[in-house]
């Protein structure tokens, strides 16, 4: 990414084209663990990408005075106290969900997502580049997060966010939910399918771009 990208590009790049999970194949603990429902899928997807913001903006304001020596010290101490922060604030307004979400909210400090922005983006770019990089990555990460937590939810109960969609058995209508989805190997399987689907449609991607470069080059050979 470079500083000059127009925000609508860079944004995008971070949701589709290098998705922290679906090609960068980070952040896949907390996905498979937090994921059990549309409410805690969202709750971890804005917590992540709180931290990721507040951490990159201000290594970046930072980082001419950081000694290379101690700077993954000094970003990991940035990055665990904005997670702190967003562990007490759940604490204090959302109790309920900060017991679902338990212990992963605290390990946001190890999602390597969030150091490896910080080290690879952050270090060597401006914080309004640098905010902008943590916010196409935290959404892509959301965006997942959201798919792998609709999609257990409704198939494991047949409700999206407390509300019924499908009309249960147990009410008269015709949906089993599938107690499989509400189990971790689930998200599993689900996010294997994403990154399936997203590289395959990448890869149709590149060959489609290839078979339309061969016949222009022809062209200008014979030219």
């Amino acid at each position: 990414m470079s500083e000059g990208g127009g925000l609508k590009e860079e944004v995008t790049r971070g949701v589709l084209t290098e998705n922290p999970i679906t090609v960068q194949i980070l952040g896949i603990c907390s996905a498979l663990a937090v994921t059990r429902s549309v409410e805690t899928a969202l709750a971890m997807s804005l917590s992540v990408l709180a931290v990721l913001v507040g951490s990159s903006a201000t290594i970046s304001l930072i980082r001419n005075e950081i000694p290379r020596s101690i700077r993954l010290i000094v970003q990991i101490t940035l990055i665990a106290t904005f997670v702190i922060i967003v562990d007490q604030v759940l604490q204090a307004f959302f109790w309920e969900l900060s017991r679902e979400l338990s212990v992963f909210v605290g390990l946001i400090i190890t999602n390597c997502l969030i150091l490896g922005r910080a080290e690879t983006f952050a270090m060597r770019n401006g914080v309004g580049a640098s905010v902008v990089d943590a916010l196409g990555n935290g959404m892509g990460y959301g965006a997942v997060l959201l798919i792998v937590g609709a999609t257990r939810e409704l198939l494991g109960t047949g409700r999206l966010a407390g509300f019924e969609v499908l009309p249960l058995v147990e009410h008269g209508g015709w949906f089993e939910p599938i107690g499989l989805m509400l189990k971790p190997p689930s998200a599993f399987f689900l996010i294997g399918g994403l990154v399936w689907a997203s590289r395959s449609l990448a890869l149709r991607a590149e060959r489609r771009g290839a078979s339309v470069a061969t016949p222009a080059r022809l062209v200008e050979d014979r030219a």
